[in-house]
């Protein structure tokens, strides 16, 4: 992979600067300007040479037609982590941040062909269940209750008090899960996405996830882990366990980037002032600043050149959907295909399955959220937000906000869930114990 001639030097504090290394997507300087760093990266040709930890290695494609031919592709280009070879031959360990999110589990984003296919197929049927009333009453049950919470104090965290929160109250819900086990679900899935203790985090999750589907076999109810236990693939146990991980997985950090992106996007820019301009500004956000920025994770089946790039089989290949997005060429060709053309939820067979329940979601939140607190605004300089290291994802740190403080009555909402026959035998000193999830259910009893 050599870089043009031309190429300019990296992006002020770039570790890249003059030293011949991978360009690193990690640390604080590429998430201040990622898009300084991709300007750098579009001069190496379709792709370049990243580094999305320490000692992890991989090739970014930064092209958007580059992009679509790789994810449409799944002859030449696999899904199956096992492919991995750094992972193979010991290069990257276990303990590598980066892991618990591209390292294989026998789900749908992990398997190829007929696998694939079953699998995906078990989600999506599973996923179609769930109408879209349900989905929204779900999400304004969860915004109202946690707007409860600051609607009186006239100030609040957009990120760390609303938009973290609310997708995995939502998910919590929509898979049934009793407030023991959707606690260890919120950290567990926390913990994955920031990569602090990461292997522990997924520890956490994998266990929690398993009592779930435990649970559900013994009582089956009406939400998605019981739809996708009665689907006719007739998943095991563990492929249970995992479709379930990678569902919450995407309920998590990819929703609640989407949703506190757009948030930024409609408290900065005054065009969006009108409340029917909610939906563009989704669009806008999944653009111009998606929820992940970096992922899709591919393995060449064969040694080849792709987009002037040598790659050996196995190696890790990741797609910026960000900078596929912007790619000048195809803004130059006016070649944007349409408001949802953009690549943030993937394109090919492994296209994101639920990206209507995703924009649902959003939607709802946003539409209560400044329904509810109609004054909100920025309370701090723009300037002075920062966003959250990490290659994958694009997140702010904190959106802090101000609104004229409320004295609201708050509805009582129906229960939303049934408690375990664990939570309901725990000691006394146990259920005061609470996580968010446990809260939020303990608010929903009035």
């Amino acid at each position: 992979m050599t870089p043009d001639p031309t190429l300019p030097s990296p992006p002020p504090g770039c570790p890249a600067h003059d030293s011949g290394r991978r360009i690193p997507l990690y640390g604080p300087e590429y998430a201040a300007d990622p898009q300084a760093y991709y300007a750098y990266m579009r001069h190496y040709g379709p792709s370049a040479p990243v580094e999305i930890a320490p000692g992890v290695d991989a090739t970014l494609v930064t092209d958007h037609a580059t992009a679509l031919k790789l994810l449409q592709d799944p002859g030449n280009f696999r899904k199956d982590a096992r492919r991995w070879r750094d992972v193979a031959e010991g290069k990257v360990g276990p303990e590598s941040p980066v892991v618990p999110m591209l390292g294989y589990r026998p789900n749908a984003m992990f398997t190829d062909g007929a696998e694939h296919a079953r699998l995906r197929q078990a989600i999506t049927d599973s996923l179609a269940k769930v109408d879209s009333r349900r989905i929204s009453d779900m999400t304004k049950r969860a915004s109202d209750y946690l707007l409860s919470q600051v609607s009186g104090r006239g100030s609040i965290d957009l990120m760390n008090d609303y938009v973290k929160q609310l997708p995995l109250l939502v998910f919590n819900e929509l898979f049934g899960c009793p407030a023991d086990i959707g606690d260890r679900v919120v950290f567990g899935i926390s913990g994955v996405f920031e990569g602090v203790n990461a292997e522990k985090a997924n520890q956490v999750l994998g266990q929690a996830v398993f009592e779930l589907v435990a649970l559900k076999r013994a009582r089956p109810a009406d939400d998605v882990t019981s739809y996708l236990m009665r689907h006719e693939a007739r998943l095991t146990d563990e492929e249970l366990v995992h479709q379930l991980i990678l569902l919450l997985g995407a309920g998590a950090e990819p929703l609640r980037n989407l949703i506190g992106n757009t948030l930024h996007r409609l408290l900065l820019h005054d065009r969006y002032a009108d409340g029917g301009l909610i939906e563009e500004a989704i669009d806008d956000t999944l653009w111009e600043n998606p929820p992940m920025a970096n992922y899709a994770p591919h393995y060449p089946a064969a040694d080849m050149e792709f987009g002037g790039t040598e790659l050996r089989a196995g190696d890790l290949v990741l797609v910026s959907m960000t900078a596929a997005n912007t790619d000048p060429a195809l803004v130059a060709a006016g070649q944007t295909g349409g408001r949802r053309a953009h690549l943030s939820w993937s394109a090919g067979p492994h296209a994101c399955p639920s990206k209507e329940l995703a924009r649902l979601v959003t939607m709802v939140a946003i539409e209560n959220l400044l329904n509810r607190l109609h004054d909100i605004e920025l309370a701090v300089p723009e300037d002075s937000l920062t966003w959250r290291p990490g290659p994958f994802h694009r997140a702010l740190a904190a959106l802090p906000c101000r609104f004229t403080p409320q004295v609201v009555q708050r509805p009582v909402p129906p229960r939303a869930t049934e408690p375990s026959a664990r939570e309901e035998n725990a000691p006394a000193g146990r259920k005061a114990e609470r996580g968010v999830w446990g809260s939020f259910l303990q608010w929903l009893k009035g």
